[in-house]
Order: C-alpha cells, then structure tokens, then sequence
C-alpha cells in the first residue's frame, strides 16, 4: 500500500501546533512536519513535536495492563487488572474510608482529551476529598488569583499577542516552554512580530534566558521579589497619575489599592529586587504610555512564596493601564465547547481543610506538598491508597524524596501511565494508554487558554488491536470500579450525557431551552464512541455550536471533523468580560479581601528582607518537558543536559570550574551536580532544571537512565508554599554550595 499521510495536534505542550505525520503499513509514524494548513501554527514544528513518532513507538512504553508480583511487575489480561482495582479499593474503602483513597492527576493530562472528561468522575466515584493535582506544583495562584478578581479561576486573561504593542513578561520563558497558560503556536515569531511593528518586549528574569536574548529589554531581578517590583509599578501609576482604567463601573477596590500600594515606592524596593528604582519607574511610564500593552507572568512568578499576590498584580496592571478585556491587552479566550449560558458560583476556598497541616482546600484540591504528609501520618483519615493519572509525583514534588518513600508504604496504588516509571514502580496497577496515534485528540483546556479562538479535532490514525481499550475506557472503567462496579463504560457516557442535556434544557441562555432532551440525545452522531458523542454535544451547546439545529451554520464535531480537518480559526479575541464576570458583586475585584491582607506579609518581609548567599531557581529546555521526554533518545542530546549554572563570579569565589562537581545542599537533602559557570545568571542565584533524577530501581525507561541527571526537589522543601493557593516554591530556595 506504501506510506500515507494524517494530520493531528501535537499532545506534548501547550502550543497546539498542528502535525502532518507520515506512516509505513504497519501504522508506524516514519516523518513528522509541521502542518502548513493549520490556520493557527501555519507549519511551526519545535524539536519536541519532530519526535513524536519516536514517543509513539519507545520500545520502552507499556502495551498492557502491569500487576504487582512480589517486587517486580507481569502482565495481566485487562478484566484482571480493573478486577484487582475493584477489590483492592473497595478493601481499603471498607476498613479505613473514603477519605483513605486519594487521588493525584499529572500534567500530561491537561494535554488528552480523556483526562479533562473523566478525571472528576473517578474522584466523584471514590466520594473522597483528598484530591492532589500538578496544579499546586504549577499554575494554582493563577487560578486562585482570577477566581478572586472575576470569580471563575478559570478565567485566566492571555496576552493578545498578535495585536499588542508592549509586552512585559515576567517569570517566562516561551522560546524554552513554547508558552504556558498562553497557548501560541511560535510564541517565538509572535514576539519577533511584536518588535517587527515598533512595539517592545520587556523581560524579568534572574536568568538571561533565550526569550530575554531575543527580547528589548532583560531586567535582572533576585528570585522571589517579584511581588515587590510588580507593587512598585501598581505604586508608580498611582503616585505619577497614570492610572487608566476603561472598565467604566464594572471595577471595584480602586481606593484600596491605592492605599495598599503607598509603602512600595520604587526606591523601597530596588536593593530588594535588585532593579534600579529608576528603571522600575520608567518601566511603568512605557506601560501606560503604550497604545496596547500586556503583561503577562508564568510559572517563575507562581511558585514563588507570593505567588498569589504575583498573579493577582501581573492582572492589576492590566487593568489600570486600561488593558483587560481589550484587543492588544490580555483577553479572555472563549473556546469552542465550553458554553457561555451556564453560570457559575462565585470563588471560594477552605470548603475543607488538610488532615496534617490544617491547609485549605482550593480548587477543590490540596496541596501537593503535603501528600507526603497525608500519607505517613497515623490517625483516622490516613491515605492508604492512592490513584495516579499521569504525572510523575516521586519526581516533580517538592522534597520528592520524601513522597517517594512515602508511595512505597501505601497499601494500594494504581497508576494510569504509559511508562513503568519513578512514581509508578511503587503501583500495584497500572493501565497505560494507547500511543499517540491511536488516540484521538482534542484540546478541551488548552483551548481555554490559546490567544486565538481555535478548534481542532483530531481522530486516531492508528486503530486499536482488537481487545485494547482506549485512553477514554480505561479512565471511565477506572471510575466504574472506583464506586465498586465492573460495567459497560459507555454507561458512564450515557449518564453524563444525558443528564448535561437535560440541565441545557432547563438552562434561560442555554440554545436548546425548553426542549426535549431525548431529542437532542437521537442527534448526537451514533456512529460515534461515547467520547465523540460527548465532543459533539460540548460544540453544540458552545458558543459557535449549532444548538442542536437552531443555528444550521453552527459548529458540530462532524463538521469540525470533515470541513476542517486542520483546524478552525475561530478569529481574533474578543472583549467579553461580562460573559465571563461572576463575583458577587458583578464587578471586577481589583482588591480582593484575601490578596489584600496577604499584603501585610509581603510587607513585613520587605522590612526583614536579608537574602541568603545563594537561592535556587529551576529552569526549562526547548526539548524537555518535565520528567515525560527525556526516553527519546534525540531530545537528551546536546545542551539538554542536567548541569547547575551558577554565576561566573560566584564560582571563581569558591574555586568551581566547568565541569567541576558542586554539591547543593538544603532543609531537605543535597544533590551533587556537575558546574556551568555562566554569566547568563545574576550572582548569588543557581539553577538546575527540572524533571530529572532517573536513577531509580524498578523503572524500564533505559534512555532517561542513561542519562539520569539529578533531582531539583532533592533540595526543594515541601514546608515552603504560597499560603493563598498552597503552591509548592521552587524559585528563590536557599541553598549552601560546595565544591566537591
């Protein structure tokens, strides 16, 4: 038959780029190119997205189910794994409670379309409060943050890229990330563009990172001062009468503000963040000077021991220069299947509290940091078992060597994951999903975030063998046995499908209001997998969807599937802050109550601030992303490699030299890493990446062993977190070196 050709979005980041993937007969993908139809990455392809086909045929990933036996792990027929999941949970369930069970969802699954669409149904099946996400070790002050202000955390603004004229960009580095919480096929050409049209780039980072290079302006700033040079720009605009503000009697707090932002004037705080005051002042003139500026924060500003209040000001200066919810500002991304009718309970958190710690729920989740501590901890309410989805927790936890321990005590783990890998050695279970190419794909949070209103569907090209369940059965089984059934997992998709139509119906806005739902279930595509059916009634019932026939021009999976099988611009981004606004007030909180009294800490430890001699950063490859790649051969090669970059000056002082081993050392533990001397880092700040550490017994992941590298949360600590959101802190951890 000779090769052939598909098209799919790339699964490995956040960038959404579309792929043209070529195959031999026998469904193995030979060549990877960046799909030139693509109406939103028009060809672009990073080094990650080159080596899919080789992800997607690692010798190393996992083909069926694995059970524990003894201290190694067999293959077991699939009926017999969910049966050892069904038994084993319902064991622990019945002598130690729901609560006994915990469950902790990765990164990778915010990149599938099964995570997003069965994740809360096993968490609901287990009736267990004791959820852990990547979120806590990533993103969650951003979520807390615009929950406070617009009372939905998942109203996160993006920069408008495409249309601005001035982007400030803290604790981000998108030519390495491909952007996050920002999905932008060449973020890189975008932010050319940005200069190419007479606009400017400004970068904040204790690094002088690709991004910075590329970039107008760098400004060195120590790790962990962010708060206080974003509340000297807040100060600046107040105190030099910059403040514009086109949200005309939707914005509440202004006053509060004002008089919170007195005590950070710019020359407050330079010694602290180590940018002069002047630069700070002129930095927050441009700001509001531009026609159309944005500023933009990532995951070097969220974990950070002020994360919530980064987040929260990073908005505050979009607002008062005038460029929330503007084009050329940062906007509100309006995806494809998420319907705008639905209403939704202004943000709160604490609803419960950790067992250990006494730390609050947020986002109906704990903090990742004290999993550990859930788990080793005797009493009434111990976690005894433990459900993984994706992620590698043993690795990308705070104090990882801790949680590590900790997972081999548990009575019970089941993993869903490709690979046998350092969190999921310690399961019992584990069911890994089907290759890339069997899977089909559609971007369900990604979306939410792009800076582009954008859809694609991807279906596999690659059939599954007879008997293999996909990604979709094995999540909606999974939380069949979690409530201690073994059923058909269409039922699963039967009942929330049916019971998301008859809510639509019943819905005032909703398209389909005052109609039957048996009606609208017989037009859902029958030929479909339940997966399908429910893309297909998500569009629908979106704002560009067909209402089930209202709209015969709308958006359906078939249509989006058919017409468009390189994607669907949906165009530019457009204001809509009162679709998205749902704080009680119904205005925008520009000093929610929480942030506000948060402040009191940041100004006490502007008064205490002694910086210890070196604090460590983390840092990100353009061929990494975390733990997940680094078995593919070709993206451990070259400059992708675990060294500790240290100022150039710092290691004449202790006498380190290229190549030289340097031992870090915190609270929690050390490292031994090989020395980068570079003066691409300010002095007093070293920084080793993350997601390496393969050096652990039990894995079958040969390439990343070969090149184990060293664990960054060795030497993080897990006491350490934003106390608003519970994030972990991985920026400005203060270490000792010493020379080995």
């Amino acid at each position: 038959m000779g090769d052939r050709t598909a098209f799919r979005t790339c699964p490995l980041c956040e960038a959404l780029c579309g792929l043209e993937l070529t195959l031999d007969d026998g469904g193995a993908v030979t060549r990877v190119r960046g799909d030139k139809d693509d109406p939103f990455s028009k060809g672009f392809l990073c080094p990650k997205g080159a080596t899919l086909g080789v992800l997607d045929g690692d010798p190393d990933r996992l083909q069926e189910a694995l059970v524990r036996d003894g201290e190694t792990h067999r293959t077991a027929e699939w009926d017999e794994a969910f049966e050892t999941v069904r038994r084993e949970l319902a064991k622990v369930v019945e002598r130690y409670g729901r609560d006994a069970v915990a469950v902790y969802i990765g990164n990778p699954t915010a990149h599938s379309v099964a995570g997003p669409l069965y994740g809360a149904a096993i968490v609901k099946a287990l009736g267990t409060r004791n959820l852990y996400t990547a979120s806590t070790a990533d993103q969650m002050p951003k979520h807390v943050s615009c929950g406070h202000m617009f009372g939905d955390p998942l109203a996160i603004p993006v920069p408008d890229l495409d249309r601005t004229g001035h982007l400030l960009m803290l604790g981000a580095n998108p030519l390495e990330s491909n952007g996050s919480l920002a999905s932008a096929p060449d973020f890189p050409g975008r932010l050319k563009a940005i200069r190419e049209r007479g606009g400017k780039v400004v970068v904040v980072d204790p690094r002088r990172t690709r991004t910075a290079a590329l970039a107008d302006e760098h400004l060195f700033i120590r790790p962990g001062t962010d708060a206080f040079l974003l509340m000297a720009l807040v100060h600046t605009l107040f105190a030099e009468e910059l403040v514009t503000v086109r949200l005309d009697g939707l914005v509440n707090g202004m006053d509060d503000l004002r008089a919170l932002a007195v005590d950070f004037a710019p020359e407050r705080v330079a010694s602290v963040t180590g940018i002069p005051a002047g630069t700070i002042r002129r930095t927050a003139r441009e700001l509001a000077a531009a026609d159309r500026a944005a500023v933009y924060g990532r995951i070097g500003t969220c974990t950070q021991a002020f994360g919530t209040l980064n987040s929260w000001l990073v908005d505050v200066l979009n607002v008062l220069t005038g460029n929330l919810d503007r084009p050329g500002g940062a906007m509100f991304p309006r995806p494809a299947h998420a319907p705008v009718y639905r209403r939704k309970k202004p943000f709160t958190t604490g609803r419960w509290r950790s067992r250990v710690r006494d730390l609050p729920e947020v986002n109906g989740e704990f903090p990742v940091a004290t999993l550990a501590d859930e788990i080793e901890t005797p009493g009434e309410g111990r976690i005894r078992a433990l459900v993984t989805i994706g992620g590698n927790p043993a690795l990308s936890a705070p104090n990882a060597a801790r949680l590590d321990r900790a997972l081999a005590g548990l009575d019970f783990m089941v993993s869903v994951d490709p690979y046998l890998n350092e969190t999921t050695r310690h399961a019992h279970v584990i069911l890994p999903p089907p290759r890339p190419a069997q899977t089909p794909h559609y971007d369900i949070a990604l979306t939410g975030l792009a800076v582009r209103d954008y859809a694609r569907y991807s279906p596999p090209v690659v059939p599954l063998p007879d008997g293999r369940p996909s990604e979709s059965e094995i999540l909606a089984r999974l939380a069949l046995a979690a409530s201690g059934a073994d059923g058909d997992p269409a039922a699963l998709d039967e009942l929330i499908i049916t019971t998301t139509l008859r809510k639509a119906t019943g819905l005032p806005g909703s398209p389909v209001h005052g109609r039957e739902a048996d009606e609208l279930r017989k037009m859902l595509d029958e030929a479909g997998t339940p997966t399908e059916q429910r893309l297909d009634m998500m569009l629908r019932l979106g704002p560009y969807g067909d209402g089930f026939g209202a709209d015969p021009s709308g958006l359906t999976l078939t249509r989006l599937r058919t017409e468009h099988p390189h994607g669907l611009d949906l165009g530019a981004l457009k204001p809509r802050i009162d679709e998205v606004l749902c704080t009680t007030s119904g205005r925008v909180e520009l000093c929610p109550s929480t942030c506000a009294a948060d402040v009191g800490r940041l100004r006490a430890a502007l008064r205490a601030h002694r910086p210890p001699e070196f604090v460590l950063i983390g840092r990100r490859h353009l061929r990494s992303n975390n733990s997940w790649l680094h078995n593919v051969p070709e993206l451990v090669r070259g400059s992708n490699t675990c060294t500790l970059q240290l100022n150039t000056a710092d290691a004449a002082r202790l006498g380190v030299a290229a190549g030289d081993t340097v031992r870090v050392a915190s609270r929690t533990g050390s490292v031994d890493a090989v020395a980068e001397p570079t003066d691409t880092v300010m002095a007093g700040v070293v920084s080793l990446p993350h997601g390496w550490g393969h050096d652990r017994p039990g894995t079958r992941t040969a390439v990343a062993r070969e090149h184990a590298g060293v664990n960054v949360n060795a030497v993080t600590d897990e006491q350490e977190i934003d106390p608003l959101s519970g994030n972990a802190v991985f920026n400005g951890v203060p270490v000792t070196l010493t020379r080995c």
